[in-house]
């Protein structure tokens, strides 16, 4: 047995590395939620999530208030019971925001112990499917930013390795997104991917109508080009073009993942393992995507799914966007503009304690 004896919750604000905007919102901060569980056999793991901008509080005290008390005493090397004890305990506010973010940081954290015990990398304990994969960058293509800045920042990311970038849609008229659009593909040429995101700013008739333009762009994929509960809507959108049709970052269950396969709604799938809750079902989904022959890249926490996305056969590409600078020591490695999963055991994140206690806020 490996008795959890102890968990400890904590808060953390970390400021943009970059001004972020979109369609919808700006990026104020990431409010990052800290589970660190430790066993009666000496080890100590550590998970996260994050909320962007609200909610860190709310999710701290759905932790500490519903689900810490219930951790203690257990197998911690029990992943799925715990994972369905957690939820089942938190029944009221399942499936949503609050439960899916605190369970994530919990699975997260077992994880982590599970890597260890094992002395494996979480890229391969998870299976082990790719030793690299390329990355995309998301950082040179927010929407404040003028045309000469999204071209050079195209042509920067380009020299510097990533296969490909994503930029923000949803000006006022389809003409100006799709004028921006054309001024990076002239830039960067045939061979260089780009992914378009609306963050959900969409509606159905738009959607198709902007989609068009995209077409003789060569486009990757269209992400959150609707509100993501309207799932019928993006099927309609995905049978009216060749652009594929990416979905996932807000979406907190896999059953949701479900409906979106079966009706041919997803081309891309881009599962969030905090916003899903964890290691535990992101892998359900990441393999359920398999089995309907779509491709999987994960949105954002590239510190993690990294590995995650390594790990499984449908595993794509990695989004470039980081965020965790200021409390971590190390970085991810990138060769030839691919990101290498980290070998050490466990989620292979080194954190800087010191940092993580200077801007704790709860």
């Amino acid at each position: 047995m490996s008795k959890i004896t102890n968990v400890e919750c904590r808060l953390v604000f970390l400021e943009p590395e970059t001004v972020r905007t979109d369609a919808m919102q700006s990026f104020v901060r990431q409010e990052t939620i800290f589970v660190t569980i430790e066993t009666d056999d000496g080890l100590s793991g550590t998970g996260y999530s994050y909320t962007i901008g609200t909610g860190g509080r709310a999710v701290l005290s759905m932790l500490r208030d519903h689900m810490v008390d219930r951790l203690l005493g257990a197998d911690a090397r029990n992943v799925e019971a715990l994972w369905e004890k957690m939820l089942s305990g938190t029944r009221a506010t399942a499936v949503g925001v609050l439960t899916s973010l605190a369970l994530a940081a919990i699975d997260t954290a077992l994880w982590d112990l599970r890597c260890q015990r094992a002395g494996e990398p979480l890229w391969r304990l998870a299976g082990g499917a790719h030793e690299r994969l390329p990355l995309y960058d998301t950082e040179g293509g927010w929407l404040h930013l003028e045309i000469d800045e999204l071209v050079a920042n195209a042509r920067a990311a380009k020299a510097a390795g990533f296969r490909g970038g994503k930029f923000k849609v949803g000006k006022p008229t389809p003409g100006e997104d799709a004028e921006r659009l054309a001024a990076v593909r002239a830039e960067v040429g045939p061979g260089w991917e780009i992914m378009v995101d609306a963050n959900q700013s969409m509606t159905g008739p738009e959607a198709i109508r902007r989609a068009r333009t995209y077409e003789p762009l060569d486009i990757a994929w269209f992400e959150e080009p609707l509100p993501a509960d309207d799932v019928a809507g993006h099927g309609r959108l995905a049978r009216s073009t060749s652009v594929p049709i990416a979905v996932g970052e807000s979406i907190y269950s896999a059953g949701h993942f479900a409906e979106y396969l079966a009706a041919g709604a997803a081309g891309i799938v881009q599962v969030d393992v905090a916003r899903i809750g964890g290691i535990t079902p992101w892998l359900k989904v990441a393999h359920l995507a398999e089995a309907f022959n779509v491709k999987v890249a994960p949105h954002f926490l590239m510190e993690l799914h990294a590995s995650l996305a390594c790990a499984v056969p449908a595993g794509s590409y990695v989004e470039h966007i980081p965020q965790l600078a200021a409390i971590t020591r190390g970085s991810l490695v990138i060769e030839d503009g691919c990101v290498v999963p980290p070998e050490v055991p466990g989620l292979g994140i080194a954190w800087d304690w010191d940092a993580i206690e200077d801007l704790n806020v709860a």
